[in-house]
């Protein structure tokens, strides 16, 4: 499991539970710094790590499948965490803490030893569809130790920091044409503050990292050549921020596909790993060459290795084929990629 470095796991359970109390007693237009948690490197400094999104089908859809190459590769590369950037729970999140989904879609499928670590999640669109704020409650902690959830929250891991960002709240076709769906805006609305508020705390919190590396975690996509293309809503309101701050990556999901774009406009560097369980083939919108390094329309996930001085960023199919390697040095800003097709 994950140390965290101040406390021990039963003071970080209470810690977990009374502040998710206070957060549910205060009003949403109030300004709060995002909770942090620390995650310890290895001993070398270095740090390795798997990324899924868009996988919660109790095993369907070959998330079985994902999960064992997960297992596999997890070990290979001695793995310190798992990222999931949301929509953790088909088709419209849970129903409340006591809901079998989890253990049939989480706990039961993800039970390869290397995946025994710390997994920290954020909620997508089709978890707010159900009781979003079971997933955040430290009732599932104590069912799976290895979950971790909140809307918005920031993981110190010494060379670098993770953004975890509640992306969902800013798309508006959500709140203006929800069609037949039904949506848990608790602790989301006032909308307008809510919105504020976080983009405060976020360009605050990268503004104040000292970290080597900076990863913005989200659901929804910024850059993206999948089903559901670009959020306009990220753009205009989230990208300027990452910009402003000197970001490195932007991970998320919502598109079902495996994902690497390029920013000709800045450093930053778009992933999508949203391949956790169903897929969209031949789902592909027209992107510039010169961007787009990696578009695969399967299951998969991504893994990052990474020291101070460089991280290495590789893609897997459903079979553990690896699709596509790309690396990047800090100190010269160079990069080099490979892409790879299996017939």
């Amino acid at each position: 499991m994950a140390s965290f470095s101040t406390c021990d796991s039963k003071t970080i359970f209470f810690f977990f539970g009374l502040t998710a109390a206070c957060l549910s007693l205060c009003s949403v237009g109030s300004v709060a710094e995002l909770q942090r948690f620390q995650h310890s490197p290895k001993a070398d400094g270095s740090l390795s790590f798997l990324v899924v999104g868009d996988w919660g089908r109790r095993g369907l859809y070959n998330q079985s499948q994902v999960a064992l190459q997960m297992g596999l590769i997890g070990e290979k590369a001695d793995i310190d965490l798992v990222i999931s950037t949301g929509d953790n729970f088909y088709e419209d999140g849970l129903t409340g803490v006591d809901d079998p989904a989890f253990n049939e879609s989480f706990s039961n499928i993800y039970t390869a030893p290397s995946l025994n670590k710390q997994w920290y999640n954020v909620l997508g669109n089709h978890d707010y569809r159900g009781d979003a704020e079971a997933q955040l409650s430290p009732v599932l902690r104590k069912i799976d130790s290895r979950w971790l959830c909140l809307r918005s929250f920031i993981v110190n891991a010494e060379i670098v920091d993770f953004f975890f960002v509640d992306t969902t709240p800013f798309v508006d076709d959500y709140f203006t044409n929800p069609k037949n769906h039904t949506y848990d805006w608790r602790g989301v609305t006032p909308r307008e503050d809510y919105l504020s508020n976080l983009l405060k705390d976020v360009d605050s919190a990268l503004k104040d990292s000292s970290a080597k590396w900076k990863i913005v975690v989200g659901h929804h996509t910024i850059k993206s050549a999948g089903h559901h293309g670009v959020t306009q809503e990220l753009v205009t309101q989230l990208l300027p921020i990452l910009k402003a701050n000197n970001i490195d990556f932007y991970v998320n999901g919502h598109d079902h596909c495996l994902e690497h774009i390029s920013d000709t406009h800045s450093e930053i560097n778009f992933f999508t790993s949203g391949g956790g369980s169903k897929a969209w083939r031949g789902d592909i919108k027209r992107w510039s060459p010169e961007e787009l390094k990696l578009y695969y329309d399967g299951q998969g996930f991504m893994s990052i290795e990474m020291t101070k001085a460089s991280a290495d960023i590789a893609f897997y199919d459903v079979f553990g084929n690896v699709l596509h390697k790309w690396s990047l040095s800090k100190y010269l800003r160079s990069a080099t990629d490979r892409t790879f097709s299996y017939a």
